[in-house]
C-alpha cells in the first residue's frame, strides 16, 4: 500500500549538477519542488568532479583578449563532432549556456570564475580555444552549509592531503616548490594551518574547490529556498495522470510514498556508469566494468524514462566519455579506480607500452582520446591493460595514479599488487609480463629524445594542451625527461569512463522524446540521463558539466513556465 500523497510543484530525481541545477532555477521562480537522492549523499559525480565547466562566450569572458565568439565555438564543435546530428541541441547550448551562467550568479550561491588558460582538447583544429572557454567555481565555505555540511559527497581521495584537505590546481605548483621557493612555502604553510582549524570543527576541511565546491554551491541554493531533498530514497516508478507525468512513488525504507508533481518531474540520476546490464548492452567488451565516478549512476533515470515512453538514443561516436584508469583492492577490501585524466600521463619522466613493450600514443592526449587510442592499439595488438612505466624520480615527485607525490610508504600499494618495482627495465617487464628487449628499446629511444626535447615518435608535447599537461619547470620540452634512476616502477591501465553519452532523447527544452520525437508531456531529463549534445566526442574541460547546467536551467524555466 502507497502511504499518502506529498504534494510539490516539481520533483528533481537525482542531486548533481544537473538536477540541482533544475531545483535550484524552478525554487527561484516560485515553484515548491523537491529533490530525491538514492544514495545517502549529496552531489553525484560533480562532487567528485575537477568541476571544470566549458561554456563558450559567457559574459564573464567577454572582455578578454582576444575576444571568443560563438562563430569560432561553433567551427570547433562542428570540427570535432563531425555530424549535423545533434546540432540543433548544440546551438540551444551555445546560446542558453551563457543566459544560465549570468542566472545562477543572481539568483544561486553559483559563482564560476573563468579560467585564462585551459585549453581545448583537440589544438589543430579550426575554431580552438587556450581557454577562454572555461569555467571553475569559485572556492566555497562549506561551513556555511551548516548541518547540510555533512550531507554533501566528500571529494575524491586523489584531490585531498593530510585525510582531507582539498587541493586547487593554483596550489599543485606551490606545494611542489615548498622547499625550493619562499612565495610557495607561505602559501603552503597558509593552507595546512587553514586546514588545521578547520578540523578542529569539522571532519574535513571546509574549503571546497573543484567540483565540490560547485556541488556545495548548489546544496547552498537549495538550503536557502527551503528545498527539501530525500537521500537514501529510490524511485519506484513514474505515475501519470491524462497522458501527463505528474510525479512518483518513491521509497526511502520505510514503505512507498507517492508525490504528486503539478509541473512534471526531471530525470537526473547521472547515467549508466555503474550499471553492469546497460555497460554490456551500450560500452566496448574491453572497457573496465569499475567506473570511478557517480556511485548513484546505475540508469535508473533510463529506465524510468523508457517505461513512461522515452527512447534511448545511442547513435553516438561513443557512448560513454573515456579515462585511462588503475584499479587496486585496499587493505580494508574497497575497490579503488583511480582516473588517469590530467595528474600524471603528461608529466615528464613517464610512458605507457603495451604487451610488446612499445609507446602506442602521445602519452600527453586528453583522457578521452588516449582510450580512443588504447582501443584502436588493442584492435591490432595486445595493449589492454597498458603499462605506465617511470623511475624513482618520477615518482617521488608527481606520483603515480592512486600513490600521491612525496609518497615514502609504499608498501601498501606494492603489497596490493598494485604499484610494481624493479631494479632494471629486464626485470620489470618480467613482472609485467610484457617484451623486455622492446621495453628497453622503447626507453632508449625515449630518453634520446627526451634529452632533445623532440618526441619523434608521437609528437609529445609539440602543442599547447600537451606542454599544458607538463611541468613548466621543466625544459627544454616540459612533457619530457629520460627514465634513467632506478628503481623503476609499473601500473597498468585499463579503459574506463567518466560517464555515460547514451541517453534519453530530449528536446531543446530538456523536455523527454518518444519514439515519434514528440515531449513525453511533464517529463524532463539533464545530465547523464540526457544523450549527450556532443554525440560521443569530447572536445573541451567541462564538456559534461557545461550541458549539464545548460539543460537544467532550460528544465527549470520550462516547468516553471518561464522564457528565463
Amino acid at each position: 500500500m502507497v502511504a499518502s500523497d506529498i504534494e510539490t510543484d516539481l520533483l528533481v530525481v537525482g542531486s548533481g549538477a544537473a538536477g540541482m541545477t533544475a531545483a535550484a532555477v524552478a525554487a527561484a521562480h516560485g515553484l515548491r519542488v523537491m529533490v530525491v537522492e538514492k544514495t545517502d549523499l549529496i552531489g553525484g559525480t560533480t562532487a567528485i568532479s575537477g568541476g571544470m565547466v566549458w561554456i563558450p562566450c559567457d559574459d564573464l569572458l567577454a572582455a578578454s583578449d582576444p575576444p571568443d565568439s560563438v562563430a569560432d565555438a561553433r567551427r570547433y564543435l562542428d570540427a570535432v563532432i563531425r555530424t549535423d546530428d545533434g546540432r540543433v541541441m548544440r546551438e540551444r547550448f551555445l546560446d542558453a549556456g551563457p543566459r544560465a551562467v549570468a542566472y545562477l550568479a543572481r539568483h544561486t550561491a553559483v559563482r564560476l570564475r573563468p579560467l585564462a588558460f585551459y585549453p581545448d582538447y583537440y589544438p589543430d583544429l579550426e575554431g580552438f580555444s587556450r581557454g577562454r572557454r572555461v569555467l571553475e567555481p569559485e572556492p566555497f565555505d562549506g561551513a556555511t552549509l551548516g548541518s547540510h555540511f555533512a550531507r554533501l559527497r566528500p571529494p575524491m581521495e586523489a584531490f585531498t592531503l593530510f585525510g582531507g584537505m582539498m587541493v586547487a590546481r593554483e596550489d599543485i605548483p606551490h606545494l611542489r616548490r615548498a622547499t625550493r621557493s619562499p612565495r610557495s612555502f607561505a602559501r603552503a604553510a597558509r593552507l595546512v594551518g587553514s586546514y588545521g582549524l578547520q578540523r578542529l570543527r569539522h571532519p574535513r576541511g571546509t574549503r571546497l574547490v573543484l567540483g565540490n565546491a560547485l556541488a556545495g554551491r548548489l546544496l547552498k541554493s537549495l538550503v536557502d529556498r527551503g528545498v527539501p531533498i530525500l537521500t537514501a530514497t529510490d524511485v519506484r516508478e513514474l505515475t501519470a495522470a491524462g497522458g501527463r507525468i505528474d510525479g512518483a512513488v518513491i521509497d526511502g525504507g520505510d514503505g512507498p510514498r507517492r508525490v504528486r508533481a503539478t509541473r512534471g518531474v526531471v530525470l537526473a540520476t547521472g547515467g549508466f556508469s555503474h550499471d553492469p546490464e546497460l555497460r554490456r548492452r551500450y560500452l566496448p567488451a574491453e572497457v573496465a566494468t569499475e567506473s570511478p565516478f557517480g556511485p548513484g549512476s546505475t540508469g535508473d533515470g533510463l529506465r524510468l524514462g523508457v517505461a513512461a515512453g522515452a527512447v534511448i538514443d545511442d547513435h553516438n561516436s561513443d557512448n560513454a566519455y573515456w579515462t585511462p584508469a588503475s584499479v587496486y583492492r585496499r587493505r580494508d577490501g574497497a575497490v579503488v579506480t583511480y582516473p588517469h585524466t590530467v595528474t600524471d600521463r603528461g608529466k615528464p619522466g613517464s610512458i605507457v607500452v603495451d604487451a610488446a613493450g612499445r609507446r602506442f600514443t602521445n602519452e600527453a592526449v586528453s583522457y578521452h582520446r588516449f582510450v580512443q587510442a588504447m582501443l584502436d592499439a588493442h584492435a591490432r595488438a595486445p595493449t589492454i591493460p597498458a603499462c605506465m612505466i617511470c623511475d624513482r624520480t618520477f615518482l617521488w615527485r608527481y606520483g603515480l595514479g592512486a600513490i600521491r607525490p612525496f609518497t615514502t610508504n609504499l608498501r601498501p600499494y606494492l603489497e596490493a599488487g598494485y604499484l610494481i618495482e624493479a631494479p632494471g627495465l629486464g626485470a620489470l617487464a618480467t613482472r609485467l609480463g610484457i617484451d623486455g628487449s622492446g621495453l628497453e628499446a622503447t626507453v632508449t629511444e625515449f630518453n634520446a629524445d627526451a634529452r632533445t626535447g623532440v618526441d619523434r615518435r608521437f609528437a609529445r608535447g609539440a602543442d599547447v594542451y600537451s606542454r599544458y599537461l607538463g611541468d613548466g619547470d621543466v625544459g627544454p620540452n616540459p612533457c619530457l625527461a629520460p627514465l634513467e634512476i632506478a628503481p623503476y616502477y609499473a601500473i597498468r591501465l585499463v579503459p574506463s569512463d567518466l560517464g555515460t553519452v547514451a541517453g534519453l532523447r530530449t528536446d531543446v527544452d530538456a523536455r523527454v522524446l518518444d519514439a515519434g520525437d514528440r515531449p513525453v508531456p511533464g517529463l524532463y531529463a539533464a545530465g547523464g540521463d540526457m544523450r549527450s549534445i556532443m554525440c560521443g566526442r569530447y572536445p573541451g574541460p567541462g564538456i559534461t558539466l557545461g550541458p549539464a547546467l545548460t539543460f537544467g536551467y532550460l528544465a527549470g524555466v520550462h516547468a516553471a513556465g518561464s522564457t528565463g
